[in-house]
């Protein structure tokens, strides 16, 4: 494991030490969580409940989930943006590569970073390492993997609820262990969460292979109006705001549209651009050789060298114009 330039092991014992001394835990994730971000979240606030620490979660609003993660135990624990503390003094974040993914609860995080400490839990290689401890391990497969160190550490044993939110933390990143992330560790670590008699196949449709005919009719539309530019390698497609008003879906349910823009053979990378409130939410994919979290990072946003995301405001058509530039002088 290599967490940080500064070193695993004492980061690691750096956030056990703090954690250790903390009155009260305050837990938050990246607007619209995917299933890393909230497993992560969720696994180690189970894990801190059992130790007998007062907790708080929270996410950016919408203060909403898409409903494949309506499984995940505790989510229902978790706060509005609203109503989590203002003057954090231990604040951890989860999945979270830069303050500016955190929304208004930036104010929270740097309250943490200037009067106390801010633990910052992840494993995204373009991580801004904006906390006063950094625990980012751009070589795991998840964020989950960071936190079963970091329970390790503490000597909290896992428990059911807390395997339960890990295991999908790993199968989300993992895109159920078809990534190139997938590791002999990773299975490894799947096993020892798996073995708490966990419903794998009731999990794993719940990701994976469940959606509200709703959005099938949504993903037919985004879908009949992709693009292939056979020069780039690139495969492309958009939602409109118009799109989620007539066929009443949410942002966070088409979350997952990217992973089928991705499966044309005739591509190298995928690109789905989501119009929001905030401007257009782009999500990149490549297959194997090139780096689109370079692309995302030029473009205000980060990720991994084969996922990565941005937002920009900006039209469809500007937004994708300046995707194929990026693209262009990559190759």
């Amino acid at each position: 494991m290599t967490i940080s330039d500064t070193g695993p092991v004492q980061e690691l014992r750096r956030a056990a030490a703090v954690i250790g001394a903390a009155d009260r835990l305050d837990l938050a994730c990246h607007v619209t969580p995917d299933g890393d971000a909230l497993g992560s979240m969720l696994g180690f606030y189970h894990l801190a409940a059992a130790a007998g620490m007062h907790t708080v979660m929270s996410w950016p609003e919408p203060f909403a989930t898409a409903s494949r993660y309506r499984g995940l135990p505790g989510r229902e624990r978790a706060v509005p943006a609203s109503s989590f503390p203002a003057d954090p003094r231990c604040m951890l974040t989860f999945d979270c590569g830069a303050p500016g993914r955190l929304n208004e609860l930036g104010d929270a995080a740097r309250f943490a970073a200037e009067y106390g400490e801010l633990i910052v839990v992840d494993h995204h290689a373009t991580n801004k390492r904006f906390g006063t401890v950094n625990l980012v391990d751009v070589d795991a497969a998840a964020t989950a993997v960071v936190v079963r160190e970091l329970a390790r550490c503490l000597e909290w044993p896992l428990n059911r609820d807390a395997a339960w939110c890990l295991y999908v933390g790993l199968i989300a990143d993992t895109g159920r262990f078809q990534y190139a992330s997938t590791t002999p560790s990773v299975f490894a670590l799947a096993e020892e969460l798996s073995a708490f008699d966990l419903p794998v196949s009731t999990i794993s449709r719940e990701l994976f292979e469940e959606h509200r005919f709703a959005y099938l009719q949504l993903a037919a539309t985004a879908l009949s109006r992709a693009q292939l530019d056979r020069s780039l390698g690139l495969i492309s497609t958009y939602v409109s705001q118009e799109d989620l008003c007539t066929y009443d879906v949410s942002y966070e349910e088409v979350e997952g549209l990217i992973d089928w823009v991705r499966t044309a053979s005739e591509a190298e990378v995928a690109c789905v651009c989501k119009e929001s409130p905030d401007g257009v939410r782009v999500s990149l994919r490549s297959l194997s050789k090139v780096d689109v979290g370079s692309i995302a990072v030029a473009l205000g946003g980060g990720g991994h060298r084969l996922a990565a995301g941005f937002t920009m405001k900006a039209s469809v058509a500007e937004v994708m114009a300046e995707v194929r530039c990026r693209l262009a002088a990559c190759l």
